[in-house]
């Protein structure tokens, strides 16, 4: 029996130096009918960068229920997608999660090609444990922001969020209230650019150094599980 053709690519996107775009994610974009973007403009200048001409479709987080259904029926009727974020892997911390889920159903096939995500440089150089750790992706804003904060309190293995910059400084003090000061983290700023930044040390250190130094650029922090030993709160 043949294999079914795949219907929808996922295709992970520089995070930041565009040299980490794959031969076969390079390959695929130029194979596929149409592109899904979730910033047109933002694939639009990686789409000339590879000098690729190829249609764009916005896909954002709110359009995405909207899209789904009739996506999937041009699918059927045999139009191949690829689907990409602005930067990084899609469906992680970005839409994509739902027109899989709705791709599949319909009893068509999906392939993820592996490639750039912030988390996992982040937290392999980061110094602490990753052979077992857990991904949060970006805090809730306002409600239930505490009470999952709480939650990751008691976690022993390694915690791994998003942050924008404008919240880093409150989530590190969250952090340092919840876990205590002397929890060892690391906080990863533009990672593969030219000024990516990697600070570690405790919680009450991070904030220390991002009291007077810059916080500009997408943000990474991982921050170490709670230990066996009990950990002093003052």
């Amino acid at each position: 029996m043949s294999e079914s053709p795949i219907s929808l690519y996922l295709v992970p996107t520089p995070i930041g130096n565009l040299k980490d775009i794959t031969l076969r994610a390079i390959e695929v974009l130029k194979s596929v009918d149409v592109i899904l973007a979730e910033d047109t403009r933002t694939s639009g200048i990686l789409l000339k960068h590879l000098e690729l001409s190829k249609p764009l479709q916005s896909y954002h987080i709110f359009n995405e229920h909207k899209a789904a259904e009739k996506l999937v029926e041009r699918m059927k009727r045999g139009e191949i997608f690829a689907l990409v974020s602005d930067a990084g892997t899609p469906a992680i911390s970005d839409p994509g999660f739902l027109l899989v889920r709705e791709v599949i159903a319909a009893g068509l096939e999906v392939q993820c090609l592996p490639g750039p995500t912030a988390f996992v440089p982040a937290l392999v150089n980061s110094g602490l444990p990753n052979d077992r750790f857990v991904f949060e992706g970006f805090l809730p804003h306002k409600k239930g922001r505490k009470t999952r904060i709480d939650a990751l309190a008691e976690e022993t293995r390694t915690i791994i969020l998003y942050e924008s910059t404008h919240r880093l400084m409150k989530t590190l003090e969250q952090l340092s209230e919840a876990f205590g000061p002397m929890r060892q983290a690391c906080v990863s700023r533009e990672l593969t650019k030219l000024h990516e930044e990697n600070i570690r040390g405790s919680l009450s250190e991070l904030i220390e150094y991002y009291q007077t130094n810059s916080q500009k650029g997408e943000i990474v922090i991982v921050v170490a599980g709670k230990s066996e030993k009990r950990e002093a709160k003052d």
